[in-house]
């Protein structure tokens, strides 16, 4: 697919004047300032994350009531739900209050919904056939709940509290929670508009933890250190593919830490059946272990079977036990792999028989019986493919369920709230959303959405757009630059990996790897002198011959180490 490429162009003098003060390269002093990072104060808070510099999360709305409702609860000794989401977040949010909860000796438990069989959140029956039955006083949701209003009110009229953290797009009248903890909402000033379920979870344990503090709840206990958990953080945070800045930043890059010292079983042993265990002599783990690997794993329980699994791999001591569960959910995404990989074939034969639907700013696409668990990937996929909206639907029995990937020019939450009427309920962010439809309704449906598309978008947001931080000739590359580009992870949203590119590049030699994948040893001419570096390409077309030469690639720089040893390598995006 034809990409427009754009080198950003930020102010020289900025870019001067930071290089100077950092004493960094002119190129990692553009990339800061291509990332908005613009004095020397924020650019060393940036490239030195600590803990110490996160925002005060007590400024969040609803924090210090929900704070106290909590504190009640341990106080009387009662009985503590945490209703959880079936993602990477839900999950890791579910996982770290139960946790500390335990740790504090509080009655508590844990429930997260069946994906295909419950849907996503906290529902009317929840109450009388889960919470009620248990002697539930207090239930707190950690990453849904924000649309809950229905089981809000019957949770109230049986006499349970609940404490609703969410992050999601939320709608005035609030849900009548005894606390809404959302930095969406709209009378919350806070600014952590951008934080992971889990994040908000965290942040509600270290207003807890201090509450308790200056009760002197912690003389005859010893007060946990919250950086362990940050682990799970991270991985909530990363697998929800929020901005990795400000505090976000912070949190993966404080949880990658503690991954990296090899504690938690349950991350071990997942990580062990991943194969990443051989390489952690030459290999840190990041964010692209947690997005590519241990995400998808932990997100094959909820997605086959029951996400319950994943949040006992993650609360399990043993070693021993987490392997087996590790094992299992290895299992559960390989079948989850096979899932995807039918209905994404089933979509493109279908797409292929009628190319007219290519023709349309949004695909709304259904078929009967459809892995609900899967959609949101295959969606993904085909957003990507086709970079337009992508709505798939799941039809069971005249009801259909789907999951939505979107592009950065289309709001899908906005474009699904234009189409209220259409559909029974729905939810998400900007970029992904879930629904639930009538059958009858699909057509119809896609006829508003496709005009709604139309109308909240313009034809530039249809074609992908490489934004290129410098123009990087090979001699420019040093050691001492790829160290700097290394001290700007962890790369995210907001934080991508720098895009490079660099002309009249010559291919001095090439093999194929791994089926479809191309190394080369590239040279650059430069007056009367060449230097040479290694790359790599891939998922190329295998079919099509190799150019010899490049006008122009697009490229990221990184270490390749293998065996205690490192070399520059170029990872091509683009030619």
């Amino acid at each position: 697919m034809k990409k427009n490429r754009k080198i950003i162009q930020p102010d020289i003098e900025i870019v001067r004047h930071l290089s100077k003060t950092l004493k960094c390269d002119p190129v990692t002093a553009t990339i800061l300032v291509n990332r908005k990072i613009i004095s020397p104060e924020k650019a060393f808070v940036f490239l030195n994350p600590s803990l110490n510099s996160i925002r005060s999360p007590f400024s969040i709305k609803d924090m210090d009531v929900a704070v106290n409702r909590i504190d009640t609860a341990i106080t009387n000794h009662e009985k503590i739900l945490i209703f959880g989401d079936y993602d990477v977040d839900g999950i890791t949010a579910t996982t770290i209050l139960y946790d500390f909860f335990k740790y504090l000796g509080t009655d508590v438990s844990y429930y997260i919904p069946h994906r295909s069989k419950e849907g996503y959140g906290l529902q009317t029956n929840h109450i009388p056939n889960h919470a009620l039955p248990k002697g539930i006083n207090l239930i707190i949701t950690v990453d849904c709940g924000s649309d809950s209003h229905d089981a809000v009110k019957a949770a109230h009229k049986a006499g349970i509290d609940v404490i609703i953290t969410d992050h999601h797009k939320i709608s005035e009248p609030l849900p009548p929670a005894v606390a809404v903890v959302n930095p969406k909402r709209r009378d919350c000033t806070s600014g952590f508009d951008n934080l992971a379920g889990v994040g908000l979870a965290f942040y509600l344990l270290i207003c807890l933890r201090k509450h308790l503090r200056d009760k002197n709840f912690w003389r005859d206990r010893q007060e946990p250190n919250l950086k362990n958990i940050c682990d799970l953080v991270a991985l909530g945070t990363v697998a929800d593919i929020v901005p990795l800045v400000d505090d976000n930043r912070i949190l993966t890059k404080t949880g990658l830490e503690v991954i990296n010292s090899n504690t938690r079983p349950g991350i071990k042993a997942i990580l062990e059946v991943c194969g990443i265990k051989k390489q952690l002599s030459t290999h840190s783990i990041g964010t692209e272990d947690i997005a590519f690997k241990l995400a998808p794993r932990l997100n094959a329980a909820g997605r086959i079977d029951h996400a319950k699994i994943a949040v006992e791999l993650l609360t399990e001591k043993n070693f021993n036990t987490a392997k087996e569960i590790a094992v299992t959910l290895n299992k559960l995404n390989t079948f989850r792999q096979t899932c995807e990989k039918e209905i994404l074939e089933e979509i493109l034969l279908h797409l292929n028989e009628n190319p007219h639907l290519l023709e349309n700013k949004a695909l709304v696409l259904s078929g009967q019986g459809w892995n609900e668990g899967v959609l949101g990937i295959v969606a993904s996929r085909l957003a990507n493919r086709y970079f337009r909206p992508v709505v798939l639907i799941s039809i069971r029995d005249g009801a259909g369920k789907g999951s939505a990937r979107s592009i950065p020019g289309f709001d899908l939450y906005e474009g699904f709230c234009a189409c209220f009427d259409d559909l029974e309920k729905f939810g998400g962010h900007p970029m992904a959303a879930g629904l639930k439809i009538k059958a009858a309704n699909i057509e119809r449906f896609q006829r508003n959405f496709e005009t709604i598309v139309e109308k909240m978008t313009a034809p530039d947001d249809f074609v992908p757009e490489l934004l290129i931080d410098y123009e990087l000739d090979f001699d420019h590359i040093s050691d001492k630059l790829i160290d700097e580009l290394e001290s700007l992870q962890p790369f995210g949203p907001d934080n991508q990996e720098p895009l490079f590119a660099a002309g009249n590049i010559k291919v001095a030699s090439s093999t194929l790897v791994g089926g479809n994948h191309r190394r080369m040893l590239l040279t650059q001419p430069h007056g009367k002198t060449q230097k040479s570096i290694n790359a790599i390409h891939f998922n190329i077309e295998t079919g099509k011959p190799l150019e010899e030469n490049f006008d122009q690639i697009i490229f990221r720089l990184r270490w390749n180490r293998w065996n205690g040893s490192k070399t520059a390598q170029i990872i091509i995006e683009d030619t």
